[in-house]
């Protein structure tokens, strides 16, 4: 990104801050529109360089969140933007409250200004486009004020959805926090159910980070999840014991409807661990290059009549198999051979039933 110098004539090392300023503007702004508005003049005061993406770093906003502060302060006329004819962004000019009545914008921009931030061109080209771009963002998360935080708040589900998140998260949450609250509800239009789950899910994961949780809600909100069972069923695909089982089956990518429904019959109906699972995909992939899901399904249904519950339980099995085979003529060897486990699984059983 760029970078502009912010100055002004008569260079005092102090930053004057305008009691009209203060008493008139500050308490209708919210946190990152003051931050944004205090270190212009403060860099102004200092003729130091800063830019759109270092003042975003700094108070860890987006380039768009400062964009968008500029924008609020030009709308309450406390500054004005200047653009070329390719709508890039080539001045900032401050207007001095102190010695000005406040007027309307165009007014503004036919004064001389006192303070000025001057960027050319060639420096800034292409950053108002960004922001065209950035502004046309469906999901684009807007800088709330304080008033607009208060009422939402004060909505009863809201209070109860702020304690329930309070309790995942073991602590109190920051303004910072309530605000993505309010984005995931008033931008993503999540229900309070579809919130509290996210929370849960995005905890139950292993993080409590705000960042972490706002990027699983934008995923979401792109897959065009609304509800709680949409939400549920798309996070099942990417659990990681999911890709496990993918993985041991030589598949690559989130799996399918059909494959899916295979995966819920083993995990849930079934009941078995993710190691026997595991055994019994890593036993269809050496049997077979196609089908593999069909064929690790008829080991798993033949193990759960066995009543394998272990591992240990298939062990004895395989063992079983192996002394059954002994006792058969040896057949001659036409090459590699594969294991057939064509287990007597009546007969399993009741050898298991009987330890």
């Amino acid at each position: 990104m760029s970078r502009f110098t912010i100055y002004k004539d008569n260079y005092a090392d102090s930053t004057a801050v305008s009691n009209r300023f203060i008493d008139d503007y500050m308490k209708d702004a919210n946190d990152a529109q003051l931050k944004i508005y205090l270190y212009l003049i403060r860099m102004m005061s200092a003729n130091l360089p800063t830019s759109v993406s270092e003042i975003a770093d700094k108070f860890n906003h987006t380039e768009k969140d400062v964009l968008r502060a500029l924008r609020y302060w030009e709308k309450n006329n406390v500054l004005s933007l200047d653009y070329d004819e390719s709508k890039t962004l080539i001045g900032i000019h401050l207007q001095d409250l102190n010695t000005s009545p406040i007027a309307p914008a165009v007014e503004l921009k036919a004064q001389a200004p006192v303070l000025s931030i001057v960027a050319t061109a060639s420096e800034l080209t292409g950053e108002s486009q960004k922001a065209q771009s950035e502004e046309s963002e469906p999901f684009a998360k807007p800088s709330y004020t304080l008033d607009q935080l208060k009422e939402f708040k004060s909505r009863d589900e809201i209070s109860e959805l702020i304690y329930v998140a309070e309790t995942y998260l073991d602590k109190p949450l920051t303004p910072s926090e309530m605000k993505s609250i309010l984005y995931f509800s008033d931008c993503l239009h999540f229900s309070a159910d579809l919130i509290d789950y996210l929370i849960q899910y995005c905890v139950d994961k292993g993080s409590k980070s705000f960042r972490y949780i706002e990027k699983v809600a934008l995923n979401w909100a792109k897959e065009g999840i609304t509800t709680v069972k949409q939400a549920q069923k798309a996070s099942s695909r990417y659990d990681k014991s999911v890709y496990a089982i993918m993985r041991d089956l030589g598949r690559q990518g989130a799996p399918t409807d059909k494959e899916m429904a295979f995966i819920n019959l083993w995990t849930k109906e079934y009941g078995f661990s993710p190691e026997i699972i595991s055994e019994a995909c890593k036993r269809a992939s050496l049997a077979t290059t196609s089908h593999r899901f069909e064929y690790t399904e008829g080991i798993l249904s033949s193990w759960l009549k066995a009543g394998v519950h272990h591992e240990a339980d298939i062990l004895k099995m395989d063992e079983l198999h192996q002394k059954r085979r002994s006792s058969k003529p040896a057949a001659a060897k036409r090459g590699p051979q594969i294991p057939q486990h064509d287990y007597d699984f009546e007969a399993l059983e009741r050898e298991l039933m009987s330890n």
